[in-house]
């Protein structure tokens, strides 16, 4: 299993699973992020965090804590 955080920048991954409970996964759904959404990895900031993505049309940046919740899976070309 790999997390959104664990993806390499410019790599585009689809969400499998959302680890999170309560109020953290319903943020994560709300900001977009659902079972089956392509997810493209803009940026990774050098310590780590924050990891930007573009997510349904937008950019977003994710907090590390937030982005190992995420389990993905490479897109197929």
């Amino acid at each position: 299993m790999k997390t959104l955080r664990q993806a390499q920048c410019g790599e585009t991954v689809t969400v499998t699973r959302l680890n999170g409970e309560g109020a953290l996964k319903r943020r994560i759904m709300d900001m977009g992020i659902t079972k089956g959404t392509p997810v493209y990895i803009r940026k990774v900031a050098p310590l780590g965090d924050p990891v930007e993505v573009t997510v349904r049309g937008y950019e977003l940046s994710l907090r590390r804590k937030d982005a190992e919740t995420i389990i993905v899976e490479s897109a197929a070309l």
